[in-house]
């Protein structure tokens, strides 16, 4: 009987495996008198539990015991066989906690426990198309939205908002509808990319509350196999305020304080980054308590090339050394630009330049447009675009990055190193719209060619190698065999003419036979 059990007290769990390492699971209010606590083991064996509560007098959630046994897993679910992911000890891609390889292409759902997006229906649709196409993360927030002031009807889900209007306590039932998403996700194979808030509410709500918020979605969901992404565009001050400096200057500083505190509550220590006006690194004044590296490089069609270029170069080389992705990039269809050609053009250009994947975007399900409720115009009063959800889910780009996974899944593409001067002419930052190139020599080459195969050269082939030459269609993932490709006495060769069959984008792949 507490007059308000959300602050008055909390609950964890010290778990004690069968090597004999505890862990303090957080648990979560679950209305009422209730506390869930949700645990993920790591080993098969015999688990031991006892309840710790901040009210130590209180004999019913304070001093509990039991065990649990564990067995083996037996499904086919990755995540499940596999692991949450972690850097690799190179750090430069993601693996799950087996070592497997783990290629990141995600899709951004920001509004997706909204109502809007009506479960079980709609969602799980969009669930199944994702999965069907190869996407293995969708990025989600956890009710805070961006794009609006924070309690507004389209905000919420089946019980309403996630927060009370003055943020002093959880909404339990919102939480509990929000459950029946995540889980499926993580039952068809889709890891959640779980986004805390916009970071513009962190001057709203105080660092002490975001804590707490943060401590209850640990609890919810870091038994899932789950990436925390700690807040989106953390350093971005809310669009109309009147204290940007003072407010941008706030925020570095305490996501960075509640990065930590994520990383210090977690007990599975899941993988931790931010989500970023430019790049995460930039968005906390201490890049050590990032795991990966997020980049925001624009929405303006074409003219975000040179930037994607030069944003991708430098997470390339940056100290200290993490995996990075573009997690935010010309959402297709946004201002009626953004099309199928530039989606493939930004995955492929980041991929051969070392990223370690890459998530795409759809104006109108970032958003989740309704046919009869489009999301409407944002605080500056602009609307970003009313293409309804169903339709932005069969716009072709997200298709053809399927098939782009596809291929690199198909080679030792973690073993890849960006390798610009295997072709000539290479992209620069004067010239972003050229040919990109990675692999590993004397095994593998891949290169994506922008405008097509005329004028390209492929250089410094190896005297005593002999690859195979394949021409890869990224739109519709067809294959043509060049044949033999050997260089001349500089290492040199070309595509024979004709060459390609369509003036278009091109991937060209080499293995050595």
């Amino acid at each position: 009987g507490y007059a308000d059990p959300f602050n008055d007290v909390t609950v964890d769990v010290a778990v004690t495996g069968p090597d004999g390492a505890e862990q303090i699971v957080p648990t979560f209010w679950r209305g009422d008198r209730t506390w869930t606590v949700r645990y993920a083991a790591s080993a098969v064996g015999e688990y031991g539990w006892r309840s710790v509560c901040s009210d130590e007098t209180n004999a019913d959630l304070h001093g509990r015991e039991g065990s649990v046994t564990v067995t083996e897993y037996d499904g086919s679910n990755p995540l499940l066989q596999h692991g949450a992911v972690r850097p690799s000890q190179n750090r430069r891609f993601l693996e799950h906690d087996d070592g497997t390889p783990f290629l990141w292409l995600g899709d951004t759902w920001w509004m997706g426990l909204c109502r809007r997006l009506g479960w079980p229906g709609d969602f799980q649709a969009l669930a199944a198309d994702r999965v069907a196409k190869g996407f293995n993360v969708v990025q989600i927030v956890a009710g805070i939205y961006p794009d609006m002031d924070g309690f507004e009807p389209r905000a919420a889900n089946e019980a309403g908002h996630p927060w009370d209007d003055d943020f002093t306590s959880v909404n339990p039932e919102y939480f509990d509808n929000a459950d029946h998403r995540i889980h499926h996700l993580v039952s068809q194979g889709l890891m959640p990319c779980v986004v805390a808030c916009w970071g513009y509410y962190l001057p709203q709500m105080g660092v002490e509350k975001m804590k707490q918020h943060w401590r209850h979605l640990i609890a919810r969901y870091g038994a899932y196999p789950v990436v925390w992404c700690v807040a989106g565009e953390a350093g971005m001050p809310y669009y109309l305020t009147k204290t940007r400096e003072e407010d941008m200057a706030f925020q570095v500083e305490g996501w960075t304080d509640l990065t930590r505190y994520v990383r210090e509550t977690d007990p599975y220590g899941r993988l931790v980054t931010i989500h970023p006006r430019s790049t995460s690194r930039e968005e906390v004044n201490d890049t050590s308590v990032l795991d990966m590296d997020m980049l925001q490089t624009g929405h303006g069609d074409r003219d975000s090339i040179p930037n994607t270029y030069r944003r991708a170069a430098a997470a390339q080389t940056a100290e200290p050394r993490m995996p990075w992705i573009n997690s935010e990039v010309c959402y297709e269809g946004i201002g009626e630009a953004c099309r199928q050609e530039v989606q493939r053009f930004m995955y492929w250009s980041c991929m051969l330049a070392g990223a370690c994947g890459h998530t795409y975007g759809a104006n109108g399900i970032w958003q989740v447009n309704g046919r009869a409720e489009p999301y409407g115009p944002s605080p500056h009063g602009m609307s970003w675009g009313d293409t309804p959800w169903d339709e932005a889910m069969q716009l072709p780009g997200s298709a053809q990055l399927g098939i782009g996974k596809g291929l690199l899944e198909r080679l030792d593409w973690s073993a890849f190193e960006p390798q610009p001067d295997w072709v000539q002419p290479h992209a620069t930052q004067d010239r972003p719209v050229a040919p990109y190139a990675a692999g590993i020599p004397e095994r593998t080459r891949v290169y994506y060619l922008p405008r097509g195969v005329w004028g390209v050269t492929f250089t410094g082939l190896e005297a005593d190698t002999t690859y195979r030459a394949c021409l890869f269609n990224p739109v519709n993932a067809a294959e043509r065999d060049l044949g033999a490709a050997r260089g001349d006495a500089d290492g040199a060769w070309k595509i024979p003419l004709p060459g390609a069959p369509l003036l278009q984008d091109w991937v060209v792949v080499m293995d050595a036979e």
